[in-house]
C-alpha cells in the first residue's frame, strides 16, 4: 500500500515503469544510483530540491517515466520526499540530527532589562559587508522580490503624483489596510480595514502597544528566550520583565504563566505564538485559546507579534491567538520586513480596544508611515505577487534551515543541541556547557563571522552557552566554510 499511495501522486507512467523490461529497470536504477551518490557525497543536501522530473529527464537522457521510477525508488529508500505542488526534496538523514534543547527554566521574578549594549554589537557587525551574516535575522536579498518591487514602486510613484510625497496620516494607507483585512481571513480571524494602523516596521508596532498599556516601573511578561528587540523596548521604557519558560516546539509554558500572574500585577504579556525568535516554536491552537483565557480572567492585554506567521515551511498558515479573542484585549502586530522588504519599514497593528490610544501615540512619535512603500506593498499583495513570492520563500527557508542544521551537525561537537523549527529562518543552538557565547561571538567576529550570542535574548542575560544562527541567506560555499570555522572555534573553547 505504501508504494501504491506514492505512485498515485505521480504520472500514470510510474506504475507502468514498475513492470518494465529489465533494460529499463537497469536504466532507472542507474539514474537513482547517480542521484543517491550526489546525496551521500553532500552535493545534494538535506532540504534541497532535486531536479524536476523533466529537467532530470534531459540531464540523464532518459524518459520522464524512467525518472519518475527512479524518484519512487529513492523515496522508498528514504532519501527523498515529495512535497505537494513543490516537487521532490532531499530528506534529512536521521543519523545527522542532533537533539533539541530542553525547555527553558527562568526564575519567575521581575527583572530589570539591560541588553542594549549587546544589541548594538550585533547591528554594528551587520553593517560590515565582509562579515558572514549569521547574526542579525533578516532575509538575504536573493530571497526578496527586489526587481518586481522596484518596478511597482516606480509605477506607483508615477501614478500617485503629489500623494506619494505627502503625509499618510494614521491610520495609514487605505489600500494596504484593505489588503490586510482580506488576509486576516487566512489568519483565522476577520478584521476590517478600520481595525489597522500602519507603522514604521514591526518594531514601532510593538513599541506603540507597550506604551499604550504600560507606564515606567510596570512588569511585562515575556517569553524566555525572547527577541532582543522587544527586550530593548522594555528597557528603554523603564519597564521590568518577568520571563516565562519556553518549549522549543510548543512555545510558552502556560502553567508557568499562570503562576507568574498570581499575586502580582502584570501590565501586559508580549508573546510570539507563531514561530518565536529565536526558538522557532509554534504554539498549538488549543494553547492559544487557553492563553487568551488566562489573560482575560486577569484583564491582562496580550501584545501578539505575528511577524513570522506567514513563514510556515509547509502546510496552511497558523492561526493567530487574536482569533480566539472576544473582547479586543489582543493587540496584533505584524510587518513585511521578514517577507519582502526590510528596508521599506512597513508594519501594522490591529490594537483592538486600545485603538484610540495607539493612534494618538503614532501621531506623536513618527506622525506617519512613508507613503510610497505602503502603496507599493499594497499593489504587490493585491496582484497576487505576494502569494507567489511567499510560496517560494517558504521553500527556500525550509531548505536553508535544513542545510545549515546539517552543516552544524557535521562541524560542531557531538554534545550540541539544535532546534528544528517548522517556520521562520533562525536556529537556536545550545553549545557545550563550558563554551561562552559572548567569547565565541568576539572570536568569530575577529574572523569576520557574525553570530547572535544567547544572553541577548534574556532579560536576565541567561543562555550563556547558546547562539542564534540566521538562515535567511541562500546556502553557499562561503556559508559552509563559516559554519566549519565556527565549529572549530567551539571545539577550541570547550
Amino acid at each position: 500500500m505504501k508504494t501504491q499511495s506514492k505512485t498515485s501522486k505521480l504520472p500514470p507512467t510510474a506504475a507502468m515503469q514498475r513492470n518494465s523490461a529489465p533494460e529499463a529497470d537497469a536504466l532507472y536504477q542507474q539514474v537513482a544510483g547517480k542521484i543517491e551518490a550526489l546525496i551521500l557525497s553532500g552535493a545534494l543536501r538535506a532540504g534541497e530540491r532535486v531536479p524536476s522530473v523533466r529537467r532530470a529527464s534531459g540531464q540523464h537522457g532518459v524518459s520522464v517515466a524512467t525518472v519518475v521510477q527512479a524518484y519512487v525508488t529513492l523515496e522508498d529508500r528514504g532519501l527523498i520526499e515529495a512535497r505537494p505542488k513543490s516537487g521532490f526534496f532531499v530528506r534529512a538523514r536521521l543519523r545527522h540530527q542532533v537533539p533539541e534543547p530542553m525547555a527553558s527554566r527562568p526564575a519567575l521574578t521581575a527583572t530589570k532589562v539591560e541588553v542594549g549594549s549587546l544589541q548594538a554589537r550585533i547591528f554594528d557587525a551587520a553593517r560590515l559587508p565582509e562579515a558572514v551574516p549569521f547574526g542579525a535575522a533578516y532575509p538575504g536579498e536573493e530571497n526578496l522580490p527586489v526587481v518586481k518591487l522596484n518596478r511597482i514602486m516606480a509605477a506607483v510613484a508615477r501614478r500617485a503624483g503629489a500623494r506619494g510625497v505627502s503625509y499618510d496620516m494614521p491610520p495609514g494607507c487605505e489600500s494596504l489596510r484593505r489588503q490586510l483585512a482580506k488576509r486576516s481571513l487566512d489568519w483565522g480571524t476577520q478584521l476590517s480595514p478600520d481595525a489597522f494602523i500602519t507603522t514604521c516596521g514591526g518594531t514601532e508596532a510593538l513599541a506603540l502597544c507597550l506604551r499604550a498599556v504600560t507606564k515606567p516601573g510596570d512588569v511585562v511578561a515575556v517569553e524566555s528566550p525572547s527577541y532582543f528587540g522587544v527586550l530593548q523596548q522594555i528597557e528603554e521604557l523603564g519597564l521590568k520583565a518577568i520571563e516565562i519558560p519556553m518549549h522549543p516546539r510548543d512555545g510558552m509554558n502556560l502553567d508557568a504563566l499562570e503562576r507568574a500572574l498570581k499575586g502580582r500585577r502584570v501590565a501586559a504579556c508580549l508573546a510570539v505564538p507563531n514561530f518565536n525568535n529565536p526558538l522557532g516554536s509554534l504554539m498549538p491552537d488549543e494553547h492559544k485559546r487557553r492563553l487568551i483565557g488566562i489573560l482575560a480572567r486577569r484583564d491582562v492585554p496580550l501584545i501578539e507579534d505575528d511577524i513570522n506567521g506567514a513563514l510556515i515551511h509547509n502546510g496552511p498558515r497558523p492561526r493567530v491567538a487574536q482569533s480566539f479573542d472576544r473582547d479586543g484585549r489582543v493587540m496584533l502586530c505584524g510587518a513585511f520586513s521578514k517577507t519582502i522588504a526590510p528596508g521599506y519599514r512597513v508594519g501594522w497593528v490591529a490594537p483592538g480596544r486600545y485603538y484610540a490610544k495607539v493612534k494618538a501615540l503614532k501621531l506623536t512619535s513618527t506622525l506617519a508611515t512613508a507613503s510610497l512603500p505602503q502603496m507599493a506593498i499594497a499593489e504587490f499583495v493585491a496582484n497576487g505577487g505576494y502569494d507567489r513570492h511567499l510560496r517560494a520563500l517558504r521553500r527556500n527557508f525550509a531548505e536553508q534551515i535544513q542545510q545549515t542544521s546539517e552543516a552544524i551537525s557535521a562541524a560542531f561537537p557531538e554534545e550540541i543541541k539544535v532546534t528544528r523549527p517548522t517556520g521562520g529562518f533562525v536556529l537556536w543552538v545550545e553549545l557545550p556547557k563550558k563554551v561562552s557565547a559572548l567569547n565565541l561571538h568576539e572570536r568569530a567576529l575577529a574572523e569576520k563571522i557574525s553570530i547572535a550570542p544567547g544572553p541577548m535574548f534574556s532579560a536576565s542575560q541567561s543562555f550563556e552557552n547558546f547562539i542564534r544562527i540566521n538562515c535567511g541567506h541562500p546556502w553557499s560555499p562561503r556559508l559552509e566554510r563559516a559554519i566549519g570555522r565556527l565549529g572549530k572555534l567551539v571545539k577550541s573553547l570547550r
